[in-house]
């Protein structure tokens, strides 16, 4: 049955306009995305489909254009359409942090490096500098290492951080593995940063290690 067929409450699109897209299943979310369906198919069956044969809605945004552009009901327009709203994604929460909103709601933060560092097959170590004000005055990913960690250096995370002037830091890195849980070694390395940081009078206001669906705040475990 097509989805012109079904009552007009439970349309996807309709659903989303009278209620938010919050109320949404990831197959309705893709559906809309779709647009349409395939020979037998509605726009919601196929995306299930799609959700079934990729493993769920995040390997299928995370996914190669290769890989994508490969299944059934995608492709190179698909493909460039999807990376288009995830870069509009990025730029917006960016755009929030740097008015200072971002920091009022550390789950924004937390959305923002999800967006950043979850797609990382190796571990990246990076830093949000932040103004007197908390604003954002940049992103930047300093170290890459292997799966199993990467080498942070004191000198060149303080070398950044005066660089761009910064009153303030959010560390960040991620765990390729998808556990969020910080070790002992991402608690030593927090420590030392945090003594070189504080030597020219800059504040680690945080540091947040991201996993596969979630990112887990040194300061909200009380460990900074």
């Amino acid at each position: 049955m097509s989805i012109r067929d079904w009552p007009e409450p439970e349309r996807p699109r309709e659903k989303l306009l009278s209620r938010g897209a919050a109320v949404l299943s990831d197959a309705e979310l893709l559906a809309i995305f779709l647009r349409t369906g395939c020979s037998g198919k509605s726009a919601v069956d196929l995306a299930r489909d799609l959700l079934h044969e990729f493993g769920g809605l995040r390997q299928i945004l995370d996914s190669e254009q290769a890989a994508f552009c490969a299944a059934h009901g995608l492709g190179a327009a698909k493909y460039a359409q999807l990376q288009a709203v995830l870069e509009m994604g990025r730029r917006h929460l960016s755009a929030v942090m740097e008015r200072g909103e971002g920091f009022y709601s550390p789950q924004t933060v937390k959305d923002y490096l999800l967006a950043e560092l979850r797609h990382q097959s190796r571990e990246v170590f990076s830093m949000l500098l932040l103004d007197s004000q908390h604003r954002l005055l940049a992103y930047r990913e300093l170290f890459q290492g292997t799966i199993d960690g990467a080498s942070v250096h004191p000198r060149e995370v303080v070398k950044a951080a005066l660089a761009h002037n910064a009153a303030a830091v959010i560390l960040a890195h991620n765990h390729p593995s998808g556990v969020a849980e910080p070790s002992q070694a991402d608690q030593r390395i927090t420590e030392r940063l945090k003594e070189s940081l504080g030597l020219v009078d800059i504040r680690v206001l945080d540091h947040m290690v991201v996993g596969d669906a979630e990112v887990v705040s040194f300061a909200e475990r009380g460990l900074i």
